[in-house]
């Protein structure tokens, strides 16, 4: 076997398992979950339509690198969404369609990373774990960059010293983040853009929470638009990934893709074409009608913003909690160890929640996602209110 397996970490969700084993809820009390980001709006009925509208393509393989037309659209949206310049991105070099962002970002890292030169993957802390464990099977030693209060839940970039950038290979970045809905502004994207370039290293933009923020007159930047802005039409050193799991709540469609550096690009899709992860025809005709469909992605964005509004006031100030850009994520402080907040508040109240250091990693300069919980307002409304309701009166009697 590998023996990089034996370095991978239990996942979240199977440490929140192992936490919860022995603790016996309330039977008065319906469960609810806020422990996994999993979508529970409606799948919008067109992109089914669309999905059994072309089953007859199940009888055919597809390729690897998508159908033009779903490139096309693709491309389409990106230029619209992120006010590229009309025609700078090519469907043909510049697009990647991929079965959801989990297995682009994690297959990405064994393409790109060479193990033979003692390389980093530098990554926030806390982070999504496919990052790390990507890492670690690639050959790279995990970085991680704390993500604290202090620095706005952004990695402080400038703290990095140039030993470390000359060591990186590979750059994780999620905005908005991943678990505190943090948005790199575009001049931090301008900074890492000239920091790749001195360094040599690639830049993976995990933007698949994009789409879900708060001010319709101010939607999160992108990296390809910061390359746009600094005059890179060629994408130098930049990819980005986006999924409709949370954009058009269709988790369960597996569906996304990878934009960016043509030749990057070019060398993953040998790998992908190895690697045997084509993108079924049905598929492909859903997301091409998801991505040239903005009204439903404005329709999501209401619901959580007004689904957010209710639960910080059903929370009342009983955790110190920070608005959110975007996301659909609370990333509250808590007033005891954070397993334990988990373990009691699952035990007295039947909500559960995901303790922020299974997210995180402790490194010399603390854990910063100890003390912390994630909560995931994917519910309805009334689900969510009423959770909110469970932990205020929880926190109070403590």
């Amino acid at each position: 076997m590998n023996p990089r397996l034996d370095r991978l970490h239990p996942y979240p969700f199977e440490k929140l398992g192992a936490l919860l084993a022995d603790a016996t809820p309330p039977t008065g009390l319906a469960p609810i979950r806020l422990s996994i980001g999993e979508p529970r709006h409606p799948t919008p009925p067109f992109i089914g339509a669309a999905l059994t509208e072309h089953l007859d393509g199940l009888a055919t393989y597809p390729a690897t690198r998508g159908m033009p037309w779903l490139r096309e659209a693709i491309a389409e949206w990106l230029t619209r969404r992120f006010g590229l310049p009309a025609g700078l991105l090519d469907p043909e070099r510049h697009v990647l369609p991929v079965n959801g962002t989990r297995e682009a970002l994690f297959a990405f890292a064994q393409a790109v990373v060479d193990a033979a030169s003692s390389p980093l993957v530098l990554l926030p802390n806390p982070f999504y774990q496919i990052y790390e464990g990507a890492a670690l099977l690639a050959g790279a030693e995990p970085h991680f960059l704390p993500c604290t209060v202090e620095s706005g839940f952004q990695p402080d970039f400038d703290a990095v010293d140039a030993a470390t950038w000359q060591r990186c290979q590979l750059l994780y970045i999620c905005s908005p983040g991943n678990p505190s809905g943090a948005v790199l502004p575009q001049a931090t994207l301008a900074r890492l853009l000239a920091l790749a370039d001195r360094h040599d290293f690639i830049i993976a933009a995990d933007e698949c929470y994009s789409e879900i923020y708060f001010d319709e007159a101010g939607p999160p930047v992108g990296l390809l638009q910061a390359c746009a802005a600094a005059g890179r039409d060629d994408f130098r050193r930049c990819v980005v990934f986006h999924s409709l799991s949370k954009r058009s709540n269709a988790p369960g469609l597996r569906s996304g893709f990878v934009a960016g550096d043509a030749e990057i690009l070019r060398r993953f899709l040998a790998y992908r074409t190895y690697h045997g992860c084509a993108m079924a025809l049905p598929q492909q005709h859903a997301s091409a009608a998801a991505w040239r469909d903005e009204q439903h992605v404005v329709l999501n964005r209401r619901l959580y913003r007004e689904k957010l509004d209710a639960v910080l006031d059903a929370l009342d100030g009983a955790l110190d909690v920070t608005r959110p850009a975007a996301g659909f994520y609370l990333w509250p402080r808590t007033p005891l160890d954070d397993t334990d907040f988990a373990r009691r508040l699952f035990a007295e109240q039947h909500v559960t929640v995901l303790p922020g250091s299974y997210l995180s990693r402790p490194t010399a300069h603390g854990d910063p996602g100890r003390g912390r919980v994630r909560l995931a307002l994917v519910a309805d409304q009334d689900e969510c209110v009423e959770a909110a309701r469970r932990i205020r009166a929880f926190c109070r009697g403590l």
